[in-house]
């Protein structure tokens, strides 16, 4: 057992001086006790400042961090989402096992550094040395060594466009077939299993990427109870494009045709109406927001406010690793809305009238549940 005192700590209640933490081996809160007496206690970790509950991550692409700054450049005169994903592609062939590896590592203690307590790492760059589970071992080694927590969405792959086109040559190595998707999930299900600081979800691409066939097969028929994750509606085009091969936009296409629940997250979700607005509300997914690199790529601003008057669920991810900050993510989430509506506070409540405490608490909630930890709070029976 382990025992640290906080000078100051927010607890459920608001905040405690003088709190003691007991937590066990695995990092589960045992007890908290504000206002501790530890004059007499010789083997307790004293720390001055003050505690906050930790931020789950929940969108990573843990190889782009090593190219941040790359794409900062025109290559055109109407530069986009789709000219940064020509460079990106370009960049992803040349990563190996041992990059990935050094890579992740490098990004994950950044996280910790930054404020959070685990990361969802949406894998989709797979396939090296003629085996497809050699790079989420890298993402896992990663994690291990530096005690992030860690939720493996192996991601699955399989056209290049809405109707099933087929991959393009530069996004060959992301592609499984449903068979080989499914091989990988019994794999690596197997692996994780043994280690209490990790779990594995699963996760689609997009709907341009996955066929309705494969997602309703991997929905009813895998071995994995973890998080669902996708990407959808982050850009205009694809909005466009789904509309255009199937007469609905994504969210709606999805709910159509899953069964969409707390389990589920949303990756972006930028480009909604109201009712796709009310649909993801109402299901208990969580919107799954990534602030900086949105802005980064020109994708637009999610209606934060409309959704969050729905009670809607939402979490943050740090994406492509343009900045890797719980504060930077939080921030630009609400100054986009200021910029927009031409008003301030926008992400408060009747119950939070403070828009970074309801902001932190709405994200920490959110994360929790998005990345499938415990966590989220300091309380007895979280992790810490």
């Amino acid at each position: 057992m382990k025992r640290i005192i906080f000078e100051n700590a927010l607890l459920p209640s608001g905040w405690a001086k003088n709190v003691c933490l007991e937590l066990d081996d695995a990092g589960e809160i045992l007890k908290v006790t504000p206002d501790y007496d530890g004059a007499k206690v010789d083997d307790s970790e004293k720390m001055s400042g003050y505690a906050l509950p930790a931020m789950n991550n929940v969108h990573s692409h843990a190889f782009q961090r090593a190219m941040a700054g790359l794409a900062e450049y025109s290559t055109s005169a109407s530069d986009s989402f789709w000219t940064w994903r020509d460079i990106m592609y370009r960049f992803a062939g040349k990563i190996s096992a041992v990059d990935l590896e050094a890579i992740a590592s490098q990004l994950y203690l950044e996280m910790l550094k930054a404020g959070y307590a685990s990361v969802a790492e949406f894998h989709y760059l797979h396939h090296d040395q003629g085996r497809n589970d050699t790079m989420s071992h890298s993402i896992m080694a990663a994690a291990d060594k530096t005690r992030i927590g860690l939720c493996h969405l192996p991601v699955l792959y399989m056209a290049s466009g809405f109707g099933g086109a087929p991959l393009n040559a530069r996004q060959q190595r992301f592609g499984h077939s449903l068979d080989d998707y499914q091989a990988l999930l019994e794999k690596l299900s197997s692996s994780i299993s043994h280690n209490s600081n990790q779990h594995l979800g699963m996760a689609f691409h997009s709907l341009r990427a996955v066929p309705e066939y494969a997602l309703k097969e991997c929905l009813n028929n895998n071995p994995v109870s973890g998080p669902v994750h996708i990407h959808i509606s982050e850009q205009i085009q694809e909005v466009n494009d789904c509309v255009s091969w199937s007469g609905k936009r994504p969210v709606e296409w999805l709910y159509d045709r899953a069964d969409v629940n707390e389990r589920w997250c949303l990756i972006h979700a930028t480009h909604l109406n109201d009712d796709e607005i009310n649909m993801i509300a109402r299901s208990g997914a969580v919107a799954g927001l990534c602030p900086t690199t949105e802005a980064n790529l020109g994708d637009g601003l999610f209606p934060l406010k409309n959704y969050l008057d729905q009670g809607g669920d939402i979490a943050i991810g740090s994406d492509s690793h343009i900045s890797v900050s719980v504060i930077e993510e939080l921030r630009l989430l609400e100054y986009g809305q200021r910029l927009e509506s031409r008003q301030r506070n926008i992400a408060v409540s009747d119950d939070e009238i403070h828009t970074g405490s309801n902001l932190y608490n709405l994200t920490l909630r959110g994360g929790a549940k998005a990345s499938g930890f415990n966590n989220g709070m300091i309380d007895v029976g979280k992790r810490a």
